[in-house]
């Protein structure tokens, strides 16, 4: 029936045991473009940049100056470049993708549940909540490899275990015990934090993105024209939006991650 969308995404095969999804066949086209856009833009490097190669510096040159806009150091923002550049444009990608006409509504019919329903061969990458939970993870992963990298293992553990806190804390009186005993249970509140922000990053793009998709197939099951195309325009903005958003909040985590604990500064205050 059409403007039904199923909640998870369906196999349409498998590959040595492993099952084959519509969305993961969108994410593999959407990494395919890329993948030709930069041999494209590898073949012919040149001092002066010319047609595509312009458009391809413009949106790295951009990209760029906002990454610093928050990091505020551009050997940072060079830093975190390819990976909150990566996921801007996948996710993007990945979102338009799902109002190319054909998707979601080209596909093969079978028998499912004793009844013969349509299966998609195409479905939005971002509308599966397990490609939105791997994005999500890896970045999130990567924020602490990140820290530990930047900032140093102790120092970065030290935001979730304060355990350096409570035995410098032993010299300073009861006051100061008492205020790393609060930050040391601060952290720990902070390492179910980490899991919320994997949930939220994951649960926001999957939520907007699949109900645009159940949005537009009932548009598209009321009246097939003219009526469905401002809900069109509104998911290409949706989709903007939600890339910008999902980016920028791994930059942010990117950023908190690379910075060191206030205690230390304190410590390190105190001790000089």
């Amino acid at each position: 029936m059409l403007g039904i969308v199923p909640l998870a995404a369906e196999s349409i095969g498998s590959f040595a045991g492993l099952p084959i999804t519509n969305s993961m066949l969108n994410a593999w086209i959407a990494v395919l473009f890329f993948v030709a856009v930069a041999f494209m833009a590898s073949r012919r490097v040149a001092m002066i940049p010319r047609g595509m190669y312009n458009v391809i510096e413009a949106v790295v040159e951009f990209s760029l100056s906002e990454i610093q806009k928050v990091t505020e150091d551009r050997p940072r923002a060079k830093k975190f470049l390819p990976l909150v550049g990566t996921i801007f444009l996948f996710v993007l990608v990945s979102n338009w993708m799902g109002l190319i006409p054909g998707v979601g509504s080209f596909g093969i019919y079978e028998l499912i549940h004793g009844e013969v329903e349509l299966v998609p061969l195409f479905r939005p990458a971002t509308s599966d909540l397990n490609m939105t939970l791997a994005i999500a993870g890896l970045s999130i992963l990567y924020t602490h490899l990140t820290g530990l990298l930047s900032v140093g293992p102790i120092a970065h553990i030290s935001k979730f275990f304060n355990l350096r806190g409570v035995f410098l804390s032993l010299k300073k009186g009861p006051m100061a015990i008492m205020v790393a005993c609060i930050e040391f249970f601060v952290g720990l509140i902070e390492v179910v934090g980490e899991f919320a922000k994997t949930l939220s990053l994951a649960l926001r793009l999957f939520g907007n993105i699949f109900a645009g998709e159940v949005l537009i197939g009932v548009m598209m099951g009321l009246f097939s024209f003219i009526l469905p195309i401002p809900f069109i325009f509104l998911e290409v903005l949706v989709g903007i939006i939600q890339a910008t958003v999902f980016a920028m909040l791994v930059l942010a985590f990117l950023v908190m991650a690379t910075t060191k604990p206030t205690h230390d500064t304190e410590h390190a205050g105190v001790a000089s």
